[in-house]
């Protein structure tokens, strides 16, 4: 199978994988980026609520074009739409929120994930790179489920799952589950656990792309 040729989910389709395991009830905050996507594929007649850092708690789909509103943004400065009910609220009322416990998933991009769940996705530590921790520190502290969407491999294939992560970390073992265009990868004590796999990919192709031990339920 060819590393340069792209197969397995899109990036529409593991925001919909990711939606699917959402459960009804859940308060989530999205990250920006990737993550952001999540909010469009909520099963029909599933409540979820939707937290963004900035200030606003029952976020919904993404608005049309002719619908945005410059003044209803996400905390990555995307338009978003508000469902009935939604509240608006202070920057740090809303990081009370996440540090008190009251979110259930937060769903983050990652540069690396290590088999123990530590999460790097705010610098590569390069002299040239743009810091960009936002509230990724606090969210991954204070969110019960921490879910990881990211592509399995960097643009020139190196793996993003690694035995332990050479980026400065966010999180030390904060990181549940992660969704890549591979693989579902639950994170255990034991090691990570393969729990689904694309369409198209095999477990020994999907090994050779992932920079540390993964391994199949029994």
């Amino acid at each position: 199978m060819d590393l340069n040729e792209h197969k397995g989910w899109s990036r529409d389709q593991i925001a919909a994988r990711i939606a699917a395991d959402i459960p009804d009830g859940a308060y989530v905050n999205l990250g920006i980026g990737l993550p952001e996507l999540v909010a469009n594929y909520i099963p029909q007649g599933r409540e979820v609520i939707f937290h963004t850092e900035n200030g606003l708690l029952g976020v919904g789909p993404s608005p049309a074009k002719e619908e945005e509103d410059d003044e209803l943004i996400n905390a990555g400065k995307k338009p978003v739409t508000a469902i009935p009910g939604a509240c608006f609220f202070h920057h740090a009322d809303s990081f009370t929120m996440v540090r008190g416990g009251h979110i259930d998933i937060c769903v983050l991009g990652a540069f690396q994930v290590s088999r123990e769940g530590d999460l790097a996705n705010w610098s590569t530590g390069e002299s040239d790179a743009i810091p960009a921790v936002g509230g990724a520190m606090d969210l991954v502290q204070g969110v019960k489920t921490i879910i990881v969407f990211t592509q399995h491999t960097t643009k020139s294939g190196e793996p993003k799952i690694v035995e332990s992560c050479s980026y400065p970390l966010t999180g030390k073992g904060v990181v549940s589950h992660i969704y890549t265009d591979y693989a579902v990868i639950d994170v255990k004590n034991e090691g990570l656990f393969v729990r689904e796999m694309a369409p198209g990919i095999d477990f020994d192709f999907l090994r050779s792309c992932t920079g540390t031990e993964i391994k199949l339920y029994e």
